[in-house]
């Protein structure tokens, strides 16, 4: 497996792979990977004929309250892990080779970033359109995994290629968990053993709307109000947000006609979580 910061390189050796006829995958990560991200990786092999991960943390997408220097470098272990499950190479820029002296291009998806942790998170969304348009435009992947945990990141990257012509197909792969329920995250290391045995209810408190919704329940405020029911009494647990919107535009939705997505941000102590889930009738 290749492992290369130069823009360069992976470049000439993705055109190579072009030339030879064969398809690429591409998995965008920060690193500090887990199972995962190693299930986007393994959808990518499944899906083309060669993958590329790319591992970079990504300063533009950090508020000035995130602290860009503590997020978690584990770049041998992340390699060794990404290469056992099928990776071809892995590309580590460094953020002035991302950001030049000069560059001066924001990308902006309006709408579909404002709310949910577009509204807690200014400028978050402008900084992960940004980068990925940067990546896409070196590696100039046929397809580009990305997880459902992440729904409105994957709604504004799709909104983007669609709306820019990008030549690369976004697929959306399914949320991983704990035996447990809660969505795999490289935020979980960070829970106490008490918040991560409370975090546990995030998921219960998704399942408890949804199986509100099959006995008929219509009404997304109850919808909203059940998961609030069930994680309220958590002393360790704070609700960011609770919302029901359109899965592919991220407007609020009051009253569910086909389906829903019922995002949710919690706080265990002082670790954000971020999970979902699609309501819809079961067929």
């Amino acid at each position: 497996m290749i492992i290369t910061d130069s823009e360069k390189q992976i470049s000439d050796l993705c055109e190579e792979w072009r030339k030879e006829g064969f398809s690429i995958g591409f998995v965008p990560t920060m690193g500090a990977l887990h199972d995962g991200h190693l299930s986007l990786v393994k959808a990518a092999a499944e899906a083309s004929d060669k993958v590329i991960v790319s591992i970079f943390v990504n300063p533009s997408q950090f508020g000035a309250e995130e602290d860009l220097d503590k997020y978690p470098r584990t770049l041998e272990k992340d390699c060794t892990l990404v290469e056992s499950v099928g990776a071809c190479a892995v590309f580590t820029p460094l953020s002035s080779s991302v950001y030049p002296d000069g560059f001066s291009t924001t990308v902006s998806v309006s709408g579909i970033s404002e709310g949910l942790c577009g509204a807690v998170r200014p400028g978050h969304f402008d900084g992960v359109t940004t980068v990925c348009a940067v990546l896409f435009g070196i590696v100039k992947p046929d397809i580009a995994i990305f997880g459902k945990k992440d729904a409105q990141q994957l709604a504004v990257i799709k909104r983007m290629v669609s709306d820019l012509r990008l030549p690369v197909e976004i697929v959306a792969a399914p949320i991983l968990r704990e035996p447990d329920g809660l969505a795999m995250s490289s935020r979980n290391k960070y829970l106490s053993v008490d918040e991560r045995e409370q975090a546990s209810l995030i998921r219960i408190g998704l399942t408890a709307a949804s199986n509100l919704f099959q006995k008929g329940e219509r009404n997304c405020s109850e919808l909203r109000k059940m998961f609030r029911l069930t994680v309220e009494d958590a002393s360790l647990l704070n609700v960011q947000y609770v919302d029901t919107v359109d899965p592919d535009t991220m407007v609020r939705v009051e009253k569910v006609q086909n389906s829903v997505l019922l995002a949710v941000a919690v706080f265990a102590g002082k670790t954000r979580l971020i999970d979902n889930i699609l309501i819809k009738s079961e067929v």
